[in-house]
């Protein structure tokens, strides 16, 4: 087994890029979703599945740059501090983030059609829904896809690593919940299944609402009330994945 893709974005709820190599700290990759965006009328960090546009940015992090691509135009500048601390709601915990001084939030209001801020996370993980790692298989895509008669890019899922899994079987990786995986130079032990949510009807570059992947999903994959998709998964071992690199499951 190896890592066939590596994926994040700095700034949630924003497309998903791909990347030649991940630092996983304690935390998670470094630089997934450090910033976020807020609507202040509502408290509420932005979700991808509520505003699909999102996806037609592209935002990276470099040397404490932020650089945001909106069609059209290229924002980019240093994220600053404002001082201002928000306690806000997500998923049902209270999440810390500090509103950033630039020109992101004029730039965003104006794409969205509404008042939005940039935020930058307190601590890792303060947006993360889950486990700070997740993974996906070739085998499981593949599947997908026969179902569907189509190709879906595995993006959709927004997944830290999709895994060549060779001829294993679909879905192997619900087998891998409870134990340790070796990642290139990290570790991650796996927590449990993800469940999935409509934003994996969108395509990951356009927003669009192109394919019913959901429910085809919900036609074979739903047990417990929720539908579920890859698997998720905490650091045990620092280090950094590339990709290209061996998948090990330790014990096997």
């Amino acid at each position: 087994m190896q890592i066939q893709r590596i994926g994040f974005t700095p700034l949630k709820g924003g497309r998903h890029l791909t990347h030649e190599h991940a630092d996983l700290s304690a935390y998670g990759p470094v630089g997934d979703r450090v910033f976020c965006l807020v609507d202040l009328s509502r408290g509420r960090v932005l979700r991808t599945v509520e505003n699909p546009s999102l996806l037609r940015v592209s935002a990276r992090w470099q040397a404490g740059v932020l650089s945001v691509d909106f069609p059209g135009q290229t924002v980019e500048g240093l994220p600053s501090p404002s001082g201002q601390i928000l306690s806000l709601d997500y998923w049902g915990r209270t999440s810390a983030v500090q509103v950033c001084t630039g020109p992101w939030a004029d730039a965003y209001s104006e794409f969205l059609g509404y008042d939005v801020v940039l935020a930058r996370c307190a601590t890792a993980g303060e947006v993360v829904y889950g486990a700070s790692v997740t993974l996906v298989t070739s085998a499981s895509m593949g599947l997908l896809c026969e179902r569907l008669g189509r190709k879906v890019d595995s993006a959709r899922f927004r997944s830290t690593f999709l895994v060549d899994v060779g001829d294993c079987s679909s879905h192997v990786e619900d087998s891998w919940v409870g134990r340790e995986l070796r990642l290139g130079a990290a570790s991650v032990c796996v927590r449990g299944v993800v469940p999935r949510c409509a934003v994996i009807d969108l395509d990951p570059d356009t927003g669009r609402n192109d394919v019913q992947v959901l429910s085809e999903l919900a036609g074979y994959r739903q047990g417990r009330g929720e539908i579920s998709f890859g698997v998720d998964a905490e650091v045990t071992a620092p280090g950094r994945v590339r990709t290209g690199d061996q998948v090990v499951l330790n014990g096997a």
